[in-house]
C-alpha cells in the first residue's frame, strides 16, 4: 500500500488540553483509526534554537525531544494533519512517502495491506 511515513517532534512536556502531547497525538490517530503509532524519546539533540539538549543533565529534565510516527494510507494522514490544524498545535512533522503492507498476513490484518 502507498502512503507516508508521518514523524511528529515535541518536547517531553509539552502538553496540550492538559495531556502530554505525545500521548494526545497517539490516542488522537488511534481515535482516527490510524493502524498505529509509537513515541520514542530522543537521548540528545538540537533544534531551530541550537541549544543541546541531552538526556545526561538532569536540570534540563523533560526538555528532551520525543519522536511520534505514524506510517499512514492518504486519507489517515490528511484527517491527522487536519485535526492538528483545527486544534491549531505548532508542531515540526517530516512526511517521508512510504510503500507498507504486511509479509504473511493473517485473517485480522486489512485486505489492503496484504500482497
Amino acid at each position: 500500500m502507498q502512503g507516508s511515513f508521518l514523524r511528529f517532534y515535541v518536547t517531553e512536556s509539552q502538553r496540550h488540553r492538559g495531556v502530554l502531547l505525545w500521548e494526545w497525538l497517539l490516542e488522537q490517530g488511534n481515535t482516527l483509526g490510524v493502524r498505529g503509532g509509537s513515541a520514542f524519546r530522543s537521548i540528545g539533540g538540537f533544534g531551530r534554537r541550537h541549544a543541546m539538549h541531552e538526556d545526561r543533565f538532569f536540570e534540563l529534565a523533560g526538555t528532551g525531544g520525543v519522536e511520534v510516527e505514524f506510517v499512514v494510507g492518504e486519507e489517515e494522514e490528511e484527517r491527522l494533519l487536519a485535526l492538528i490544524r483545527q486544534e491549531k498545535i505548532r508542531l515540526f512533522y517530516t512526511r517521508i512517502p512510504a510503500c507498507f503492507g504486511v509479509i504473511n498476513p493473517d485473517a485480522d490484518d486489512a485486505p489492503d495491506l496484504t500482497a
